[in-house]
């Protein structure tokens, strides 16, 4: 008997599982082994350490085929972007492979399984997993098409994604200042945030924004930031 439906990783990944008892460790967050006073092998934290290599090995290998004529540097950004936690989310969300996540009963009731950072560790693990099951071509087979989306979103947006580093040069290149970020308010449950933040830049509120996130709401807020400073062309 399994803690968690293990084997609905192979419908999601449409990848044959071998060895459950990878997978189920996968979907097993820390502190449900602490309350089950199990082994600390048998959460998710080791096998993401080795899916995350095989997440950046991936996307390193899309960027590096994809744009031939990138600098390193260029590929590095993008890469950045993709294998973050909130874009990992978003995989995890639209694969529904949130659902399949398991903590303590605390923990569960305080939404910890939904949370992107959470998210983003399991679905690294589920990779690792997979590693060590011998499905490294099929997994990366998998990898190239649910990333490659978010690569060309990322390519093509790269302004959105990299707001706050675009004023940041914008605003030291005039006065050697950087601009500063403030939370304003906090919304909603823990597992289920939305965060507001205004940047401002000579002791002046140029924009704010919201995200599920705070990291995510700074950078909305650079973005408008760098709109209305005509940094950035809105699209």
């Amino acid at each position: 008997m399994y803690r968690t439906d293990v084997f609905k990783v192979e419908e999601i990944f449409d990848i044959k599982i071998k060895t459950p008892e990878y997978y189920q460790y996968a979907l097993t967050h820390t502190s449900y082994t602490k309350e089950k006073e199990l082994p600390y092998n048998e959460c998710y934290e080791r096998l993401e350490f080795l899916g995350d290599a095989v997440l950046k090995l991936a996307a390193s290998n899309i960027l590096y085929n994809k744009y031939p004529d990138y600098a390193e540097g260029e590929m590095s950004k993008i890469r950045s972007i993709v294998v973050s936690d909130s874009t990992l989310a978003k995989v995890v969300e639209e694969l529904g492979l949130e659902n399949y996540i398991i903590a303590g009963k605390h923990d569960t009731k305080q939404g910890v399984t939904k949370l992107e950072s959470v998210e983003a560790c399991a679905f690294e693990a589920i990779l690792g997993a997979y590693y060590l099951d011998g499905k490294f071509s099929e997994v990366m087979e998998f990898l190239n098409r649910v990333l490659l989306p978010y690569i060309e979103d990322v390519n093509d947006n790269f302004a959105k994604f990299n707001a706050k580093a675009i004023l940041q040069e914008y605003t030291q290149g005039l006065t050697k200042e950087a601009p500063t970020y403030n939370l304003i308010s906090t919304k909603g449950p823990a597992h289920n945030r939305t965060f507001e933040v205004e940047v401002s830049y000579g002791g002046e509120v140029i924009a704010s924004g919201e995200g599920k996130t705070k990291k995510d709401a700074e950078q909305k807020a650079a973005y408008k930031a760098c709109v209305k400073l005509g940094v950035i062309k809105d699209e």
